[in-house]
C-alpha cells in the first residue's frame, strides 16, 4: 500500500492499512508528518514516484485536485499499470477529468469520497463511496476494506462518488450554517447555546422525515403542500430575518434561502411543499 498526503485524513488512512497488516509506504510534501506512522512500521518515501513504485495500489488524499495533479502527474510513468485511488474531495467534473488523465497514461483509476470523520476510519461506522471501473474496484475491495466496513461502490461513472459528496456536504454545511446562525440569534435574545441545544436536537430530528418525504416528491415530480405549504414557510423565514436584523446580525444565509422561496411563491407555488424549491433552484433567476 502507498498513501500520498498525510494530513489528518491521510494519516488515518495509512494508520488503518497498518492496523490491518498491510505493508504501507507513505509520502507527504511537508516533512515530519510521517514520523508517527514510520514509528508504527510504515516506510518513508522520498518522492511520490518512489512511493508509487513501492506498491501496486496507491491512495491519494490531499486538499483538492490541483494538489493531486501536482503530485501524481510527475509520477505518471511510475503509476503506469498500477492503480490510483483518489479519495480527495472535489467536483464531479474534475473527477471525470482525472479519470481521463489516468486512462491516457495507462493508470487504473478509482475515485472516492470519504463521508465520515477521521475518527471513523478503519471502523464499522466509516462510510467511503467509490466509483469508476468495477473490475478495478473488485480487485482491490478487500484491501480497501481496511478503511472501514462502510465501503460502497456506486457505479462506473468516475464522477458519481463526487456527485454524492458535493450533494451531501451541501446538506451538511448549509445545515451547520443554520445551526451557528440559530445560536447567534438565540444569544442575541439572551438564550445561551446550551439552553437552546436540546431543542435544536429536536428540530434536527425532523430532518430524516423530511428527507424521505422530499425525496419521494422530487423523484415523482409532485410537491403536495397539504401538511406544510411554502407560503407558510416563507412567513416563518421572514420572521427569522426580521428578528436577526433587529439584533444587527448577518442575515446572508436566511436571505438567500428566503429569496428562493419567494421566487417559488411568486411563480404561483405558494401552496406546494417546500420540496418544490428543488425545481426553483434548477432554474436560477
Amino acid at each position: 500500500m502507498t498513501v500520498l498526503g498525510l494530513g489528518p485524513m491521510g494519516q488515518a488512512l495509512a494508520g488503518a492499512f497498518l492496523d490491518n497488516g498491510h505493508p504501507t509506504t507513505v509520502w507527504n510534501r511537508t516533512a515530519g508528518k510521517d514520523e508517527t506512522l514510520v514509528a508504527r512500521g510504515a516506510a518513508r518515501a522520498g518522492t511520490p514516484a518512489e512511493a508509487v513504485e513501492a506498491s501496486l495500489l496507491t491512495v491519494v488524499c490531499v486538499i483538492d485536485y490541483d494538489a493531486v495533479h501536482a503530485i501524481v502527474e510527475p509520477a505518471g510513468s511510475a503509476l503506469k499499470g498500477r492503480t490510483l485511488v483518489n479519495l480527495t474531495a472535489d467536483t464531479p467534473e474534475r473527477s471525470r477529468r482525472a479519470a481521463a488523465w489516468a486512462e491516457e497514461n495507462g493508470v487504473r483509476y478509482l475515485d472516492g469520497a470519504i463521508m465520515t470523520p477521521t475518527t471513523s476510519i478503519g471502523g464499522p461506522e466509516a462510510v467511503i463511496l467509490y466509483s469508476g471501473d468495477q473490475e478495478t474496484y473488485q480487485e482491490h475491495r478487500a484491501t480497501l476494506g481496511a478503511l472501514g466496513a462502510g465501503g460502497v461502490y456506486l457505479g462506473a461513472d468516475p464522477g458519481r462518488a463526487a456527485s454524492y459528496d458535493v450533494a451531501l456536504l451541501d446538506l451538511f454545511w448549509t445545515s451547520v450554517s443554520g445551526l451557528v446562525h440559530a445560536f447567534a440569534l438565540a444569544r442575541a435574545e439572551g438564550v445561551s447555546a446550551r439552553e437552546l441545544a436540546p431543542f435544536a436536537k429536536g428540530i434536527g430530528a425532523l430532518l430524516p422525515v423530511a428527507i424521505d418525504e422530499f425525496a419521494r416528491h422530487v423523484d415523482e415530480g409532485e410537491h403536495p403542500g397539504s401538511a406544510s405549504a411554502l407560503l407558510s414557510a416563507l412567513a416563518g423565514m421572514d420572521h427569522i430575518a426580521h428578528a436577526s436584523q433587529a439584533r444587527g446580525l448577518d442575515t446572508g444565509v436566511i436571505d438567500a434561502a428566503r429569496a428562493v422561496a419567494r421566487r417559488a411563491v411568486e411563480a404561483g407555488h405558494g401552496g406546494d411543499s417546500f420540496s418544490r424549491l428543488t425545481e426553483t433552484i434548477a432554474r436560477p433567476a
